[in-house]
């Protein structure tokens, strides 16, 4: 490895390699046996070749901003860190697309493009320090996916290596694809078919016109009846996010941006689009959020006014820490219809166990996140708050949800994954997955509760699987 990447870009110290232990979900830790931090494509390529040649399982890591354990390392393998990878190696504003390093943050692509009147759309809340390769690993949504899509939306091309160490090329960056749809396979395998080197994005014109409304309620169905009516309306707003009391109290903690004081709820409903198009959108928007009952409503056009608003929303997550030393981020995806229901489902859970729970939600397409506030430092509280956090993906699962909308499934909800599929579905997604990884070494005990070894025949078995046999635990 010392041969590849230099020896100042192998890390075995104890201490450093305790750096990369988990993502941003600590529950979860694991320190690596071996970190490298490769600066081409072709080193990344030839540490996998290594890895593959010696049998030694690989994880890929980007910024670590994660939160379900996908990047969680093996303690017998190596962490291959692709921080070192932040070029932006192309902006062609004729085409309308970036070619970049999977190191590159989210945000710097935008800034890259802003020039030419151009924008990047996926925008998850972490997208100041969040790669793009991690995005691509996640199929990463954000605030505006809502409109504009997740990442896959906006990938056209992928510079891969193959978990054998192959550098290759899935997409030709025009996003016209013949055949099968690797790119669309690959983009949220969640580091588990290679590793991305280089990503061809798409860039999205900046609109006309952008209207930000901030309505505030006294419950939390209120405002789910006003985004209901909204898109009964046929308007497809650029975002609406909503957060609830507990929320609200945190963000105005940390960043003061000034909500409307005592209220349950905040809707915030983002318009953008022609200038015609968004001013009668905005009058609409009003008007249904006044008859369900908002008792404030702000709208701002202004850059900057917008910026405050959405800071609020955009700094949630972290912002909660200052109501809890530990919580648990979750991620459940609901029929608009069903939000209600799960928001008193979640709403009675809380009170049950005692434990609090704050609720942010993309709440245009159901993407929940309620955060699961716990102290653990109170002996059996983080088991509680665990017991909490599990029963709100039963709730999302009963209602024809998803266990996750854009977090994925990682090391942390593999144990659900049987509740939403069946064993064949299960064994068909292997079937991918053992195609691009027969050897079971790229980013391994992720996604699958008990994956099968690819030498397995699909079916039911007849005896203990091997890896039980060496003492796994099965969920």
């Amino acid at each position: 490895m010392r041969k590849i990447c230099g020896a100042a870009d192998v890390l075995t110290d104890p201490l450093e390699l305790r750096t990369y232990e988990c993502d941003g979900l600590t529950s979860h830790r694991t320190v690596p046996a071996l970190v490298v931090l490769p600066e081409t494509a072709e080193e990344v390529a030839a540490v996998v070749r290594l890895c593959a040649s010696a049998g030694v399982p690989f994880v890929a890591r980007g910024s670590g901003t994660g939160l379900s354990g996908g990047a969680v390392p093996h303690a017998s393998g190596v962490l291959i860190v692709m921080s070192r990878m932040r070029r932006i190696l192309e902006v062609d504003p004729v085409a309308r697309r970036a070619v970049v390093e999977p190191g590159v943050t989210n945000l710097s692509v935008t800034q890259a493009a802003s020039p030419h009147g151009l924008f990047y759309a996926p925008d998850p809340s972490s997208q100041v320090v969040c790669s793009v390769g991690g995005n691509v690993a996640e199929n990463s949504g954000g605030a505006h996916c809502l409109k504009h899509g997740f990442t896959v939306n906006h990938v056209l091309g992928l510079e891969i290596v193959t978990p054998a160490g192959e550098l290759t090329w899935l997409g030709d960056g025009t996003g016209v694809l013949a055949g099968y749809d690797l790119l669309g396979a690959f983009t949220g395998s969640e580091g588990t078919l290679g590793i991305v080197t280089k990503i061809i994005v798409k860039l999205t014109p900046v609109p006309e016109a952008v209207h930000l409304v901030l309505a505030a309620y006294d419950s939390l169905e209120a405002g789910g009846r006003a985004v209901t009516d909204i898109i009964a309306a046929g308007i497809v707003p650029a975002a609406i996010e909503m957060m609830d009391a507990l929320s609200i109290e945190a963000a105005e903690a940390a960043v003061h941006c000034g909500y409307p004081e005592g209220a349950s709820a905040v809707l915030l409903v983002e318009l953008d689009g022609p200038s015609a198009e968004v001013e009668a959108e905005l009058s609409t928007v009003r008007e249904l959020c006044e008859a369900a009952g908002a008792r404030e409503i702000r709208a701002a056009d202004d850059p900057v006014q917008r910026a405050g608003i959405w800071a609020g929303r955009k700094s949630a997550f972290a912002a909660v820490g200052r109501l809890s030393p530990a919580y648990i981020v979750q991620d459940g995806v609901v029929p608009r219809t069903a939000l209600g229901d799960v928001l008193a489902r979640i709403s009675a859970l809380s009170e049950e166990s005692g434990i609090r729970v704050a609720n942010v939600f993309h709440a245009g397409d159901g993407n929940l996140h309620p955060l699961v506030l716990y102290n653990d430092a109170v002996p059996g509280e983080a088991e509680r708050a665990e017991v909490v956090s599990g029963a709100i993906l039963d709730a999302c699962i009963s209602y024809g949800g998803s266990i996750t909308g854009e977090h994925g499934v990682g090391v942390d909800k593999s144990r659900y994954m049987p509740k939403m599929f069946t064993a064949e579905d299960l064994d068909t997604m292997q079937l991918l997955r053992c195609a691009f990884d027969p050897a079971s070494l790229c980013n391994p005990g992720k996604v699958f509760p008990t994956p099968r070894l690819c030498g397995e025949v699909p079916g039911h078995r007849r005896g203990p699987h091997p890896a039980t046999a060496r003492g796994a635990e099965i969920f």
